[in-house]
């Protein structure tokens, strides 16, 4: 049976309101000010941003940084929450032909909470995150990581994402990909639009 790795915020899930909401919140407990709701999206997916320089200022996330963000995630993650039209009636029609699994550089106990509030987490055989892996996306590791868990190979699987950092894993890892423009990056070439769209590659890939 073939393999899917989806990417979680953005593809799956959105997610936007508590990750703003908490990166801000973080800002402003280390004395920095607020930033747009754009910006942030914009640059939590781009794979030539280091993170926690742009964010807190710091050339790695910090002890602190970590345990005012995990506190605040961890109570107000769920609000806002939502998946996007027609994601569960997709992942539903294909958990009969495939092994469904979750990539996501979010926390794998975050993870696993915001999918199984929305009622469908039952459906990903394994949901890995960043926490799980030495090397988050776009490094291959948890990509590979997966295929490992599943005893599948690269030429059985496809990763679907909304950020080039999902692509990036997916080729470091010899794994088809296709790109996804209704999350949180807005790609003006190489992404497709609609869950109708990503069906059919899926399907057609596999020649289901």
């Amino acid at each position: 049976m073939a393999l899917i790795m989806f990417d979680m915020d953005g593809t799956l899930i959105n997610s936007s309101t508590p990750l703003v909401n908490t990166i801000n919140y973080v800002r402003e407990e280390l004395g920095f000010e607020r930033l747009e709701r754009e910006l942030i999206l914009e640059s939590v997916n781009d794979p030539k941003i280091n993170a926690a320089q742009f964010f807190y200022g710091t050339s790695d996330f910090t002890l602190q940084q970590q345990k005012l963000f995990e506190e605040y995630y961890d109570a107000n993650c769920l609000n806002g929450l939502q998946l996007y039209d027609g994601i569960k009636k997709l992942i539903d029609d294909l958990s009969s032909d495939f092994t469904l699994t979750v990539a996501t550089n979010a926390n794998s106990f975050f993870a696993k909470k915001m999918l199984d509030h929305l009622e469908v987490g039952h459906y990903f055989n394994t949901i890995l995150g960043f926490d799980s892996v030495k090397n988050p996306k776009p490094h291959p590791e948890m990509i590979n990581k997966i295929l490992d868990t599943h005893s599948i190979k690269n030429t059985k699987a496809q990763v679907i994402g909304d950020s080039h950092k999902d692509i990036m894993a997916a080729t470091n890892a010899g794994v088809d990909s296709v790109l996804v423009n209704w999350g949180f990056s807005n790609h003006t070439k190489d992404a497709i639009e609609t869950i109708e769209e990503l069906e059919i590659k899926i399907k057609n890939k596999f020649l289901i």
